[in-house]
């Protein structure tokens, strides 16, 4: 799997898990889906996103979108 997938599986996972976590726990979770919508919006702009940046650290391979 490339960076670019790892990336999007990531925050696909994010905001499931903030889903679940407002919907059983506090609403104020439905925070980490803005977090997460956020990120992927100013990544779409610059290119720099901090998932990217730890995945390839352990070794991802890199994409066409995050070099």
């Amino acid at each position: 799997m490339n960076l670019d997938r790892l990336v999007f599986a990531f925050a696909g996972v994010m905001v499931l898990v903030s889903v679940a976590l407002s919907i059983y726990l506090h609403p104020y979770w439905s925070l980490l889906t803005v977090f997460v919508g956020l990120n992927l919006l100013q990544a779409s702009f610059t290119g720099v996103c901090p998932a990217a940046m730890l995945f390839k650290k352990f070794g991802a391979k890199p994409g066409h979108a995050f070099k």
